[in-house]
């Protein structure tokens, strides 16, 4: 059985981050904007359908976390759960940040919140693909201690590969092994 974390739970700890970005849980009123940021950051065939965003979203075995620059969203990321107890996965399926906000902290920001979220529901592991050309994501993943696990030949069409990242979370205090 899979552990859905409680509405509201994680709303709690949402916190302001520097130069007025503020991090919070997905609400309904979110959706037009965050789907113009996807949008913004995907173009046809890897963006993920309006219909499809919204069964992400909607899980109960999933968390969605936005950013707001003084209003507007700037960044969100959606992370979702699955597995038996005691060896339920945790699976990045977007962090996405508008261009003009980008190598401002605030993926990085939205990837703790996801985290955070993983965490709350009880997952020993978290894990993504990322365009294997895309070294600033990289960077990210890898200084907050995710390693390379594999290599998913043209998962991003016929030359486009992505590396699978993985990151454990200890059992006793929620945070990662070393």
């Amino acid at each position: 059985m899979q552990k859905a974390i409680p509405p509201g739970w994680l709303f709690a700890f949402s916190m302001p981050y520097s130069e007025g970005v503020v991090y919070r849980r997905y609400q309904p009123a979110d959706f037009a904007p965050l789907y113009a940021i996807e949008e913004a950051c995907f173009q046809p065939p890897l963006r993920f359908s309006r219909r499809y965003m919204r069964q992400l979203i909607a899980s109960e075995c999933s968390a969605t976390w936005v950013a707001e620059d003084g209003g507007p969203l700037v960044g969100f990321a959606i992370v979702e759960w699955s597995g038996p107890p005691g060896d339920l996965a945790a699976y990045i399926q977007t962090i996405e940040v508008s261009p003009d906000h980008r190598r401002r902290g605030v993926g990085l920001e939205l990837l703790r919140h996801i985290e955070d979220s993983a965490r709350g529901a009880c997952a020993s592991q978290i894990w993504l693909h990322v365009d294997v050309e895309n070294d600033a994501a990289i960077r990210l993943y890898r200084a907050e201690g995710y390693a390379q696990r594999a290599t998913h030949a043209h998962y991003y069409g016929r030359t486009r590969d992505a590396a699978i990242y993985c990151k454990q979370f200890k059992a006793d205090r929620g945070v990662t092994e070393s």
